[in-house]
Parts: C-alpha cells; sequence; structure tokens
C-alpha cells in the first residue's frame, strides 16, 4: 500500500495498491520534488471516469513504468472533485497547452508547482499515433536533466497565460438586456430541431441553457419549442435510465441513444429541477422528474442522509455492463408476453444499438404514440402492462455486479440536490422530497464545517470533513436553502442561508465586485474568479441570482447591490461570450426587474446550524387540520393491486375541490402513487366536496412493504383558500 491508503477519497483509494509512489497533493510531495531535484508528475481524475481507470490498470499498475516514475519523478494523484479550486488550474493549463482537456488530467510541475508540459490520458505505449507514456516520461526526463531553462521559460509563460485568463475584467460594466436576446439567437443557431439539444456528438444535457429557456418558455416559442423538444428526446434516448431512473452523464451521438454511462448527483439534481419545472407544459415530464429523484433517493442517499456523489460507468472493466442487455438476457429475464410488449416499446424489436451486440433501453417513440397503438390511447393502462416486465428487469439486472459508488458527499452537489428536492416535491406535490431535502440539509450543515471554528469545509468522507469550503459550495447551498424556506419546509433555513452567505462574503468577496474561487491559499498557483457555465451552472451566476432573492425576501438593498457589483465585474465576459455565461445573463434579467430598494426590517443573524423547529400553527398545519382522513386497505383481495378506500371528514365550514374541479385554475383532490402506482381513483361527483366523504382506488402492494398514497387537496372556506397541501395516508 502506498501513501493514499490512509485518504478518504474513493478516487485516490483506488490507486492505494499501485506500485507508484503516490503522494496527495500537498507540501510533503513538492519538498521532495525539491530535495532531490526532480519535476513532479501530477494526475487528476475523478472516481466514476472511465478512462481514469484505464490509464490505472494500464500504467500505474504495470511495474515497469512505476518504476520509471518512482526514480525519475515525484507523483502527486489528486481527485478533482475534492479539490476543484485546483482541478479548474490545471485543466486550464491543460487547454492552454494542448487546445483540448479531459480526463484524466496528466502534468508535469516544477517545484513550484508551475506546469510546463500536459496531456490527457496517455496510452502504456505508442498506439493509434498517441505517443506511449513511457516515451512520454523519457522526454521529460531529458529535457529537465539537458534543457532546464527551456522547461522554466515554458513554465513561466503558461504561469502567466493562466493568471491572465484567470482574472476577471472590471472595467466593462453591467451588461444590458441585449445579452439575453443575443443567447436566445445563438442557442437557435445550435438547436438540432429533429433530436433536441445544442451542438452535434458528444452531447451533453447543459442545464444552464435549459434553464435560461425554460424562463422563457412562457412567452416565447422559440424558447418553447427548444426546452421541450431537448427535454423529451433527452428522456426517451439511453441517456435517461429507462428502468431505474435518473440520467447518465452524456450520450456519445446525437440521439441522446448511448450514454456514457456514469451517473452523477449533479447531472440528477439539475434535470430533476427542470423536468419539475417543465411539467406545467408537458405532465409526462413529472414522472421522469420523480424518476430522478427517486433514483438519488435509492441509489445515491446514505444512512446519514447527505446525498452520494456517483455511480461507476464501468463493471469489471466494461463500460455499460449494468445497464446494457443482449437480446438471449432479454428473453431469459422476461416473460414471453412482457418480452413482446417491451421490445416494441423499448426498443430492442431491431437490431442491437451498442457494441457486442446489446442493446440500450430506450424510447423510439414517445408513449403516448405506443399508447395509441397498443391500448388504445390509454396512457395508464400502457404504463400498467409494462410494470411486470419493467419488474423482471430490474430484478435480474440486481443480479449483476453492481457499479463502484463514490460515496463522498460534497457540500455543492448537495446543494443542488437539496434545491433540487424541495422544489419537485413542492411541484409535484410529493412531501417525502422536501423531507430529504431537509435531512440532506441537517447533515451538510452538521457534518461539512470545521470542528473549531465551524467554517463550512467542502468534502466529508467516514466522518473527516476536508477542503475548505468553495464559492460552489457557499452558491449551491444558499440555493438550495432558500428552495427549502420556499417549499414550506419547518426549520429556520431563510436565516441559515443569511449566515452562509454571509460567510461566503467574508471568505471569497473581492471589493471589486464577485467571488474568488477558493479562499486565500498559499498552494493556488492563482486565485481565480471564473463566471462561465459548465457541467454545472456557474458559482459566481449562482451567487448573483442568490443576492437577488435575499434582497427578495428581506427588502435589504445591500444584496442588490452586491448583486450589481457582480455582474458589473464580468460585463466584459458577458459581452465577450454570452452563450458561455448564460446563468450570469440570467442575472442580468433578474436584476432589471429586480426594484432598486424595497424597504423592510432586518432579519436577526443567522444561526450557524439550524435545527429542526416544533411545529407552529402555519397555513399547512392548518389546511393539514381541516381534514381528518383515514385510508383503509382490503389485504384479501387476490393479486398485488388491492381496493383501498380513503375516509374525509371535512371541518363544517369548508370544502374541497372537486375532481375534476369546476374552474380549469381550480386545484383538485387528487390521490397521488406514493411508494406504489395507484389506478381506477374513483372520486364523488359533486361541485365540491363537504363534510364526509370517501374516495375509493387500487393500490399496487408489495410482500414486507406498508401501504400508502399521497392525498393532496386544497381547503377553502367562503373567504379565502388555504395552501395547497400533500400529505401521506397510510392506508390500515
Amino acid at each position: 500500500m502506498n501513501r493514499l491508503a490512509s485518504e478518504s477519497s474513493p478516487y485516490l483509494l483506488l490507486h492505494a495498491e499501485n506500485p507508484v509512489d503516490w503522494y496527495p497533493w500537498g507540501n510533503e510531495a513538492f519538498e521532495k520534488a525539491r530535495a532531490e531535484d526532480k519535476p513532479v508528475f501530477l494526475s487528476i481524475g475523478y472516481s466514476t471516469c472511465y478512462w481514469c481507470h484505464v490509464m490505472e490498470r494500464e500504467s500505474f499498475a504495470d511495474p515497469q513504468l512505476a518504476r520509471q516514475l518512482n526514480e525519475h519523478f515525484v507523483s502527486i494523484k489528486l481527485d478533482r472533485e475534492e479539490r476543484p479550486d485546483l482541478d479548474e488550474i490545471y485543466m486550464l493549463a491543460t487547454q492552454l497547452l494542448t487546445q483540448s482537456g479531459g480526463w484524466p488530467n496528466s502534468l508535469f510541475l516544477t517545484h513550484d508547482a508551475k506546469p510546463f508540459f500536459a496531456g490527457t490520458y496517455f496510452p502504456p505505449d505508442d498506439r493509434h499515433g498517441r505517443p506511449g507514456f513511457s516515451r512520454i516520461l523519457q522526454a521529460i526526463r531529458e529535457a529537465w536533466a539537458l534543457r532546464r531553462a527551456e522547461v522554466i521559460e515554458q513554465a513561466e509563460a503558461l504561469f502567466e497565460a493562466i493568471r491572465a485568463q484567470s482574472a476577471a475584467d472590471q472595467s466593462a460594466g453591467l451588461p444590458d438586456a441585449s445579452a439575453a436576446q443575443e443567447v436566445l439567437s445563438l442557442l437557435q443557431r445550435r438547436f438540432d430541431r429533429i433530436h433536441g439539444g445544442f451542438g452535434r456528438a458528444p452531447k451533453f444535457p447543459s442545464p444552464s441553457n435549459l434553464f435560461f429557456l425554460l424562463e422563457r418558455a412562457e412567452a416565447d416559442a422559440s424558447a418553447r419549442e427548444m426546452l421541450l423538444v431537448s427535454l423529451d428526446h433527452m428522456a426517451r434516448g439511453g441517456l435517461q435510465d429507462q428502468l431505474g431512473g435518473g440520467f447518465h452523464r452524456y450520450s456519445v451521438d446525437a440521439e441522446w441513444l448511448v450514454p456514457h454511462f456514469e451517473k452523477m448527483l449533479y447531472d440528477n439534481a439539475a434535470l430533476a429541477r427542470l423536468y419539475a419545472e417543465a411539467a406545467r407544459f408537458e405532465p409526462g415530464f413529472g414522472r421522469v422528474a420523480r424518476a430522478s429523484v427517486d433514483f438519488v433517493l435509492a441509489e445515491l442517499t446514505g444512512e446519514h442522509g447527505g446525498f452520494l456523489s456517483a455511480l461507476d460507468a464501468e463493471t469489471d472493466g466494461d463500460e455499460g455492463a449494468y445497464y446494457a442487455w443482449t437480446r438471449e438476457e432479454l428473453r431469459a429475464a422476461l416473460d414471453a408476453d412482457s418480452d413482446a410488449l417491451l421490445a416494441r416499446v423499448y426498443g430492442f424489436d431491431g437490431p442491437p444499438n451498442f457494441e457486442h451486440g446489446r442493446y440500450v433501453l430506450h424510447l423510439p417513440r414517445p408513449l403516448t404514440e405506443a399508447a395509441e397503438e397498443l391500448t388504445g390511447g390509454d396512457l395508464q393502462a400502457l404504463l400498467d402492462r409494462l410494470q411486470p416486465g419493467r419488474r423482471q428487469l430490474l430484478e435480474a439486472r440486481r443480479r449483476r455486479p453492481r457499479p463502484l459508488t463514490d460515496d463522498k458527499v460534497l457540500a455543492d452537489w448537495n446543494g443542488l440536490a437539496i434545491g433540487a428536492m424541495a422544489r419537485a416535491g413542492w411541484l409535484l406535490r410529493v412531501p417525502a422530497y422536501v423531507q430529504a431535502a431537509e435531512r440532506a440539509a441537517h447533515f451538510v450543515l452538521d457534518a461539512l464545517r470545521d470542528p473549531e471554528t465551524h467554517e463550512r469545509r467542502h468534502a466529508w468522507r467516514a466522518g473527516v470533513a476536508k477542503v475548505p469550503a468553495l464559492l460552489d459550495d457557499y452558491a449551491f447551498l444558499v440555493e438550495g436553502l432558500l428552495a427549502l424556506d420556499a417549499a414550506g419546509a419547518k426549520g429556520p433555513w431563510l436565516e441559515a442561508a443569511l449566515g452562509l452567505q454571509e460567510e461566503q462574503e467574508r471568505r471569497l468577496g473581492d471589493e471589486a465586485g464577485g467571488y474568488f474561487n477558493a479562499g486565500d491559499d498559499p498552494q493556488l498557483l492563482v486565485r481565480s474568479k471564473a463566471a462561465h457555465d459548465g457541467a454545472v451552472a456557474s458559482a459566481n451566476g449562482v451567487a448573483a441570482l442568490n443576492l437577488l432573492a435575499l434582497h427578495a425576501r428581506t427588502g435589504e438593498a445591500r444584496y442588490r447591490d452586491r448583486a450589481e457589483a457582480l455582474l458589473r465585474a464580468f460585463g466584459r465576459a458577458v459581452r465577450d461570450s454570452p452563450l458561455g455565461h448564460v446563468t450570469l445573463v440570467r442575472a442580468v434579467q433578474r436584476l432589471a426587474e429586480a426594484p432598486a430598494a424595497t424597504p423592510a426590517p432586518r432579519l436577526p443573524a443567522a444561526p450557524a446550524i439550524p435545527k429542526p423547529a416544533p411545529a407552529t400553527p402555519t397555513p399547512a398545519n392548518e389546511a393539514r387540520e381541516v381534514v381528518e382522513v383515514r385510508g383503509r386497505l382490503d389485504q384479501q383481495a387476490q393479486g398485488p393491486w388491492k381496493p383501498f378506500l380513503l375516509d374525509l371528514k371535512i371541518r363544517p365550514g369548508f370544502h374541497l375541490n372537486a375532481n375534476p374541479p369546476l374552474l380549469r385554475f381550480m386545484t383538485p383532490t387528487e390521490v397521488l402513487a406514493s411508494d406504489s402506482p395507484v389506478r381506477n381513483v374513483r372520486y364523488p361527483a359533486a361541485d365540491r366536496l363537504e363534510g364526509a366523504f370517501s374516495i375509493e382506488g387500487e393500490v399496487e402492494t408489495s410482500p414486507g412493504r406498508p401501504a400508502r398514497v399521497m392525498l393532496s387537496y386544497q381547503a377553502c372556506d367562503e373567504e379565502r383558500c388555504l395552501l395547497p397541501l400533500a400529505r401521506e395516508v397510510a392506508l390500515e
């Protein structure tokens, strides 16, 4: 075992048995490099990175290559998810040197951490026109020994280029509203009208672009088309796990068919929120959002309540092995009726679409079209018919070796997931999602902090919280806590958000406007202020949106002023590349809509860690007390589908809306699925529901699991309506 055996990162631990004499990032490695006059080899990756695993097997586990590294270099292994501040700097270096980038990121550094040569994946020997790792090591060794002055000159030039790229231009002034129209025009030019998304393969979901379109979808037909076509094709392709829910990282083709199979928490958080928001345009998107949230709850939630980082793409070196099927495997798992039905719906009635004669399940046509052919247009009937086969395939899949889970908890990705679950729970009327978000928020705020100073930490695993919090951590956690507060969750979430915002200001704020990515750390080559969107929205962009939200909540002009200063600091970046800074463009639009000042009393200072608050009289509590409900289940009925009855008693003077409601905009009384599907729900025939009455239906049960349904309603009297409420009802 090498030094990485004492680390907590799953990615570093994967390399703990390499013959390479790995060091974690830190002073010890650079001191050894100076003492022995060796260059530093820095290898950056993450635990669900396929090519990182390939290079580990081919090169870092090879005794001869390890001997070259150990004799002539000091080798550092870095988890990019644990240290995104370092990863950003060294990825920029690779992009400047090679005009491309990716992981694994392989760099060679001087003793003062300045890079002078970089690349990504290197095969162990010369292959397909790429130099082998052994030849690279020999060339670097010779350059270090014989042409040191050139190496140092290259490192200094690259360092100056990194410093110039990382500095924010403070001189351009506030961007104007025309940036939004330019973003829309640029997206229209890149839009794939056949398959959705933007650009060519490989295709990434790019949530920042889609959130921009979502905000304009009501008023702009073009934005609505780009949003809905993209979401539809993404959800129908192999990008979405059609059996287990959730989204893979990206698609290797333009049709969203064959994915790169890793599953990341941040992708699923952003997309679950997008689909929940877009369900107002297309109700089927609500099912997609629930599937993504349910995947996170089932596969990426720790016993502590925090959300885990990712699932690997490969199993035993075979990418997609857990998710793809041969035709023989499908026949073996399915009964004859389900095989025939699912083949037509999930696209395995034709030739294989993946390597080695395998299928990636997808929906070649929308479910509504399949329902027209197979069930006379009854979508629910089709979904019911698909369930037995889906269960059979899931059961067969569970018997396969499972991809590795990266079980570290990251503050920023948890903030994204907390916000997504709170918002999806509110929009889709699933209180369990809001409760899961609350539990995660309690854990993150309690565990991811320094035990002495109480300042935030970025990463947690196995009881150890590491790395001072970065801007992403503050920005996404504040956003998540504000979403919890807006969803009516109990607890001082707004006060906690205010406390985090002040800590962010103190540690990362720049007087000239905006926020640095990391604290003042002598190990960083530069202290950068990035604002471009990537796989997730830019933290400075989210921070601007947070400041405007806090201004709206508190009425304090200082938050609006900070937002305006931030946007001024990145004015030139927005003007030069609006499509690279879409989140900032959204903030510019929101700033234009925000009044300059809204007098309001200042809220009290925030406690460091919110604790669950006792129930207090709130509109939600009042709505619960207005309705008494008891659920009953006919346990003696044959088969998994069993009749249930909900007996409701409404407080005198109140009523509930009927289903369907008297007017289209009213909230209907509705029974929804909780843990299991429901069907054949029958509501009383009336204009409004008063007194005592019952709702009947059927729920799918399974042995050993209590049966529950979700009751959604809005209670009104003759003068007012209380907040809509969704509550879980146990069926006795």
